[in-house]
Parts: C-alpha cells; sequence; structure tokens
C-alpha cells in the first residue's frame, strides 16, 4: 500500500468522536485565529488585488469571501481568498517543527467547503484536525530538507487543504488516495521569495485553492498516480524528505494539531516569538531603561546570521527581522500588535536598540533537527556592567505550552475591528466560533462575517 492510500484510510476510517475533544477545541480555536489574522490582513494590497480577480472571475455561489458583501464565489476561489488574507498579516498561526501555516489553510478551505455542501460546525472540525494532521505529518518528513532546497512550506500546507476538503465530500478511500496524490503534484512556491515579498501569501492562496481543486477532482473520479510520494524521483525525493518511516506510524495516538500548532499572539515570523518574549523577559527583570543599554546577545543556532531587514520599513520586513523583534521587546518591555505599526517600525529608540543587537559566535547546538522547539536566549547588558538573560523555548500560544481562550478572544477582538465588521458582528461570530461544535450550518459564522 502507498503512503497515500494509508494516510487515506486513516483518514476516511476516522469519525469525529474518535478525535480528542482537545484537538477539537484546538481547531476551534485555529478558527478564530485564522479569522482575526484575515481582518488585519483584509486591507493589505495582496488581499485586494487576490479579492478583485476572484470577483471578476465570479463562477457558482457557493462560498463566501469573509468581510465583503459581495455575492458567493466557487468554492476554490473564496478559500483563495480568504487563505491569503490571513496569510497576508503574518499574524495566523505556525507549526512549530517547520513554520508551515498549517491552520490558515485547513480553515478557510474547511470552512469554504463546508458553506458549499451546508456541513455542520463538527464536521468542520474533524476535517480541519485531519488535514493539519496529514499536512504535517508530510511537511515532518520534509524539514529541514525543503526549506534548504528552497521550497516554501505550501508545498506541504496544499495536504491539508485537500485533506480537509475531501473529508467534507465524503470521498471513498481511493477517492483520498487520489487527492492526496493529486496536492503532491500541484504546487511548488521558493523559499526565498516569502521572506521578502507579497509571496508568502500567493503561496497560502495557492495551497488553499489546488488543495480544494485536488479533492474536487478526486471526487470526480480523476486518478493521478498513488505511489507518488515515495517513488523515485518522485515527492519527498524531489523535495528532500527523510525520515518517510514515520509519516504513517501510530496515526490517532496524538494530534499534531495539539502538539505542534501555536497561535500567533503577537504579529510576524514564529520563528523570532520566543526571542521577542526572551528579551522582554530580560528586560522586565533588569528594570532596564533603553538608554542603560551597552548590548544585546541574541543567541541560538538558527540565529548564525542575522536574516531579513536589520531595519525594516514594513510588514513584510518585521516579520523577518529577528533584531526588530528583540529590539522592540526590550525598548517596550514587551511585544505586541502595537509593534506592526508604521509608529513603531519607526520609533528611533528601536532603531538605536537594533544597533546593539549582537548574536552569540558559538551557540549550543540544537539536540534535534527542529529549532523552533527549542526557541532562543537573550541577554542584556548594561553600560554599568550589569547583565539580564532569559531563555524561552515555546512561546505564549503554542502547543507545548497550552492555548488560553482569553488570549484567542483577546486577539480576535483587537484585530477583527481592522475588517471594518460592526462591534456587534464581532461579538457575534465569537460567540459561534466558541460554540461551533453544535452549530447546525456553517453558514452561521459566515454570515456574521459579512
Amino acid at each position: 500500500m502507498s503512503i497515500a492510500a494509508e494516510l487515506a484510510r486513516f483518514v476516511v476510517a476516522t469519525a469525529v468522536d474518535r478525535i480528542a475533544p482537545l484537538a477539537l477545541e484546538r481547531a476551534r480555536m485555529v478558527i478564530a485565529s485564522t479569522i482575526a489574522s484575515a481582518a488585519m490582513g483584509s486591507r493589505i494590497d495582496s488581499s485586494r488585488i487576490m479579492r478583485e480577480l476572484a470577483k471578476e472571475r465570479a463562477g457558482a455561489a457557493q462560498a463566501s469571501i469573509w468581510f465583503d458583501g459581495a455575492p458567493r464565489l466557487p468554492v476554490a476561489d473564496a478559500a483563495r481568498v480568504n487563505a491569503v488574507m490571513s496569510d497576508a498579516a503574518a499574524s495566523d498561526d505556525s507549526d512549530l517543527r517547520n513554520i508551515a501555516h498549517i491552520g490558515t489553510i485547513v480553515t478557510t478551505t474547511a470552512i469554504a467547503m463546508a458553506e458549499r455542501l451546508d456541513a455542520s460546525g463538527r464536521a468542520v472540525l474533524a476535517a480541519m484536525v485531519l488535514g493539519y494532521e496529514i499536512a504535517g505529518r508530510i511537511d515532518e518528513a520534509l524539514t529541514p530538507g525543503r526549506t534548504e532546497r528552497g521550497f516554501h512550506s505550501s508545498i506541504s500546507t496544499i495536504f491539508g487543504a485537500a485533506v480537509a476538503s475531501g473529508k467534507l465530500l465524503d470521498l471513498s478511500e481511493q477517492q483520498m488516495t487520489q487527492a492526496i496524490a493529486l496536492a503532491a503534484t500541484s504546487i511548488g512556491g521558493m523559499h526565498m521569495a516569502a521572506n521578502t515579498s507579497l509571496a508568502r501569501e500567493y503561496h497560502a492562496g495557492l495551497s488553499a485553492m489546488l488543495g480544494v481543486n485536488a479533492a474536487l477532482a478526486a471526487h470526480k473520479g480523476f486518478v493521478a498516480e498513488p505511489s507518488i510520494l515515495e517513488m523515485p524521483r518522485g515527492f519527498f525525493s524531489a523535495y528532500g524528505g527523510a525520515h518517510i518511516e514515520d509519516v504513517t506510524k501510530d496515526c490517532g495516538e496524538t494530534w499534531d494539531i495539539v502538539t505542534d500548532m501555536a497561535i500567533k499572539l503577537v504579529p510576524g515570523g514564529h520563528p523570532h516569538h520566543a526571542a521577542a518574549e526572551a528579551a522582554a523577559n530580560a528586560a522586565i527583570a533588569g528594570d532596564v531603561n533603553p538608554a542603560d543599554v551597552q548590548s544585546i546577545m541574541l543567541s541560538a543556532p538558527k540565529y548564525r546570521t542575522l536574516t531579513g531587514p536589520k531595519h525594516p520599513t514594513d510588514l513584510i520586513g518585521v516579520a523577518h527581522s529577528p533584531v526588530y523583534f528583540v529590539a522592540a521587546a526590550v525598548a517596550d518591555r514587551g511585544y505586541g500588535w502595537v509593534h506592526a505599526t508604521p509608529a513603531k517600525v519607526s520609533d528611533p529608540v528601536i532603531a538605536q536598540l537594533i544597533d546593539k543587537v549582537r548574536l552569540d559566535p558559538d551557540p549550543k547546538p540544537y539536540p534535534d533537527r527542529f529549532p523552533h522547539h527549542h526557541g532562543a536566549t537573550v541577554t542584556i547588558t548594561l553600560k554599568d556592567g550589569r547583565s539580564f538573560s532569559d531563555h524561552v523555548d515555546f512561546p505564549r500560544g503554542s502547543g507545548p505550552r497550552g492555548i488560553d481562550w482569553a488570549d484567542v478572544d483577546s486577539k480576535y477582538r483587537t484585530l477583527l475591528p481592522l475588517s471594518g465588521l460592526p462591534a456587534r458582528k464581532i461579538e457575534q461570530s465569537l460567540r459561534v466560533v466558541h460554540e461551533f461544535e453544535t452549530v447546525r450550518a456553517v453558514s452561521e459564522l459566515t454570515e456574521s462575517l459579512r
């Protein structure tokens, strides 16, 4: 049996009552997080462009674009636009093994497909958990190979879209195998372009759209190569896969959405959240005045060189600038949504501290291939010789530390007003997310977002 077939058998055989309640809860949390991030990204140019293109094409009225009063669009187009909005703000979720934004993809595709099918909230949650599981397992096998070869995580998040959509379509085992196989041969994406441009959210939109298309094609009977994942010069070979035997091992014993998903509670790239939190903790512990700082040491094997712009000027730069994260956290003794604003990006205090950030030339090596499981250490040295240091492995909002609904709700209420949605609808939609397991039709949520 091929790997795609084994994964398909697990997905098709797993009913919602076999999924751990905590996994279903985390799915509800990532719905709230994805919608909140989409609200922040709804006014960004990339989102506007994708929204306009989708409306120009129009088509079957199946699913809604969030925060828009336009008629419904074909499910793949709606999923694409909503995914672009969520990813554009660099404020959605990440998988801690590989910083793949799986939650954004399974949320946007499952909700869009559920609108088309008039499916229940509970069915959506099950589809999301299973889609996350398959995408996470496949991308774990690609870590760190795909990044070293230059490929973006969209080549794995597409499996989340295909499986979540396929589960809602009630694909047979054979059809689900084909959906996974089609997803494997559907998408590319360059990692470096995602780090420096709007290509990141373009990748997310393609992942959602093409994953939905793979499920729909399989549903119609389209047949691909079921062994494409493991065959010579196939998916894993092309993208640098390893540990292939783990992809199908112990399915259902734990859930990746519980163990490895992290929700962003602050903006920007997840690799730097632990560093920002450690910097803030050290600044608080030393009651640090920015004017008294002599130097700031950032220590972690992933910071061998300074990535991203040293002095960012926009959200893309902020998202990929570890020195900005650290300097902002020291300056303000914390790092939050305000640090994505133009006022903070141009703050002269933060700019001066950026120039004082140095990298540890000899950090202690990580014990495994998952650098984002081991965080970072920040040491602040003052002009009087005193120093204050803190280490954070997993940032707030991550599975290993636990995720608090109070934090998710705060994110939702902070970012949703950016969409233009009135306060009444913000609270109504958040209430629906909390009660999602009992929602009879997902339109109860999407109508509150229009």
